[in-house]
């Protein structure tokens, strides 16, 4: 995280709800017509191209478990 971003995140953490949420409309209504298609898109690195190269042939990428069975056994269910 850049300097910037750091400095909004603290500014943000230390404000009370009524200011956050002036802050959240403010980027809801001046930042927010953005899309998916302003995301620049970038080739994947040999770190990315290993990983999807292990979900392609590593067994243990392919099973899967609910979440509530999941809950069940990190002992979470409610």
């Amino acid at each position: 995280m850049n300097a910037i971003k750091e400095r909004i995140f603290g500014a943000v953490t230390v404000m009370d709800d009524s200011d956050a949420k002036k802050v959240w409309d403010f980027v809801v209504e001046n930042l927010s017509s953005r899309s998916w298609d302003d995301i620049e898109e970038v080739s994947p690195d040999e770190w990315d191209l290993k990983m999807l190269d292990d979900i392609d042939r590593n067994p243990d990428c392919h099973e899967f478990i609910s979440q509530e069975d999941l809950l069940k056994e990190l002992d979470l269910t409610v």
